[in-house]
């Protein structure tokens, strides 16, 4: 611990503090998004969309290093998100019976688009930086886009929070007070796209993917409503970003992969408590 607070200190160490500021700033994402993603049980349709993204960066890369188009990887990964969002939102509401073989589809052809785009450029490109990251290589420009995503996420919440608390519950109830479900549905799942698209450039498809169900999920176990949710989702977020980092830099192993490990332990075992309880509670009566 204290080799950590050394270099967070250092003035020569300034990515150990972007890194600690990123990992804070995207709790609030994942903290909020990850609750309405759990409630909603689309938690598969968001992990088909990290994994689309890789196809958008790989095809980016590709016309890029063969100069056809100036394509940044995460415009070609923004396209992908919202197209592959796009798509399981219809097959979602309009073709249910299918809706798991086409979230498995995109999930599995945007990642091999992105590897075999990867592969034939002329410039090397290694997917697993894309599906793992690294948090140590944030830099202060990518912290200000962090915190803009923050506070329109935040003001987003503020305006609409009746209606998102509605249709994640209960559609049916959310339609007779007129709100529009579908509609609702369809920008939920383009705002996780999008929020999707700038942390995995941050933190990794990876890690995105299990910040986004396990802290949310951690928090279901007592949480009494959904905003309370949110906000405990928002704290184990915080909890599990910087005890990865301390614990990554002190073991000298990958952060993003402790994180996620950190917040799966943190999970199995709430959930084991939560198991114990209800065995006890069934033998009382």
């Amino acid at each position: 611990m204290t080799d950590f607070l050394s270099a967070l200190m250092s003035p020569s160490m300034p990515f150990v503090r972007n890194a600690l500021i990123a990992g804070l700033l995207s709790s609030i994402l994942f903290g909020v998004l990850g609750t309405v993603i759990t409630v909603r049980r689309i938690g598969s349709l968001a992990g088909a969309i990290s994994h689309a993204v890789l196809g958008g960066i790989g095809i980016a890369i590709l016309l890029s290093s063969r100069n056809i188009v100036s394509l940044p990887p995460i415009a070609g990964a923004l396209i992908f998100a919202v197209i592959a969002a796009l798509i399981i939102a219809f097959v979602a509401l309009k073709a249910k019976q299918r809706e798991d073989t086409v979230i498995n589809a995109i999930w599995a052809i945007g990642m091999s688009i992105g590897v075999v785009s990867m592969a034939k450029s002329p410039t090397y490109a290694d997917p697993l930086s894309y599906l793992f990251g690294n948090i140590l290589l944030i830099g202060s420009s990518d912290l200000i886009l962090l915190a803009f995503l923050d506070v329109v996420i935040l003001i987003l919440l503020w305006k609409f929070y009746p209606q998102i608390e509605a249709t994640s519950f209960d559609e049916e109830f959310a339609r007779v007070r007129g709100i529009n479900s579908q509609l609702v549905f369809i920008l939920i799942l383009i705002i996780t796209a999008v929020a999707i698209v700038l942390l995995q450039t941050f933190v990794g498809i990876v890690m995105v993917i299990a910040m986004l169900t396990l802290p949310s999920g951690t928090a279901g176990f007592s949480a009494k409503n959904m905003l309370t949710m949110m906000g405990l989702a928002t704290l184990y977020s915080a909890v599990f970003s910087a005890g990865g980092l301390v614990i990554g830099w002190q073991l000298d192993i990958p952060t993003g992969a402790t994180v996620v490990l950190l917040s799966g332990a943190v999970f199995l075992a709430f959930s084991a408590v939560a198991s114990r309880r209800r065995k006890k509670d069934d033998s009382r009566t």
